[in-house]
């Protein structure tokens, strides 16, 4: 059976996008219908935190989401792997952080660079990576400060390039590459997380892709 690490943030850890609403239950998670649609071939590790970053310190929060620095740990915790799935970016946006899509697709390529560094330290054959571009932001209903913190307009502004610079890199590196706004909206109950049905949209929509770069 192969394995699959599933690597981002609040979209792949299953957050409501309604204040107060719990968890996603774990048969609507990405990562739980991906490994659905994959028929018992593979094994989807979920390995998502809210405000996960591609490389960037957030010091207002209480574990580390610096995602370039707990990204080598994670490699050696569920080694070996056949694939490392990554969808981050979101949180890169921020205007305490990088503030547009053209960075975070720069933080991306170092997450692409860290798995192939600790493959062949390992001495191991370099999984498979996926690089994934979160859904567009959208403008919030019900939930203003959420707004502010991600500064509104100008990050529906910076996410709707997450596709162009994602696939970008993507292409320099070789490796796969996937759309989340393809098959997934934002809910505009708070304008960054995503609904039941959208969570699971993604792992259905990565299916055709990783049978495909997996050979299964």
């Amino acid at each position: 059976m192969k394995s699959i690490l599933c690597y981002g943030d609040s979209l792949t850890y299953g957050a409501n996008p309604v204040m107060g609403a719990p968890r996603h239950a774990y048969e609507d998670r990405w990562p739980t219908a991906l490994e659905r649609g994959l028929n018992g071939a593979a094994r989807c590790i979920a390995e998502g935190l809210g405000g996960r970053t591609t490389v960037h310190d957030d010091w207002y929060a209480d574990a580390d989401r610096n995602g370039a620095r707990l990204l080598p740990t994670l490699l050696s915790t569920h080694d070996p792997l056949d694939m490392v799935i990554i969808m981050l970016g979101t949180n890169d946006i921020k205007p305490f952080h990088g503030r547009t899509a053209l960075e975070a697709s720069w933080g991306m390529r170092r997450l692409v660079h860290i798995v192939r560094a600790y493959a062949a330290g390992e001495g191991q054959p370099v999984p498979k990576i996926i690089i994934m571009a979160p859904p567009v932001t959208a403008m919030a209903n019900a939930h203003p400060e959420m707004m502010l913190h991600f500064s509104g307009e100008d990050a529906i502004k910076a996410s709707s390039g997450f596709a162009e610079f994602y696939k970008r890199r993507a292409d320099e590196e070789n490796v796969g590459f996937f759309n989340a706004g393809s098959v997934a909206k934002t809910s505009v109950a708070d304008g960054i997380h995503l609904d039941a049905a959208n969570t699971r949209a993604i792992g259905e929509g990565l299916v055709p892709l990783v049978k495909q770069m997996l050979g299964i």
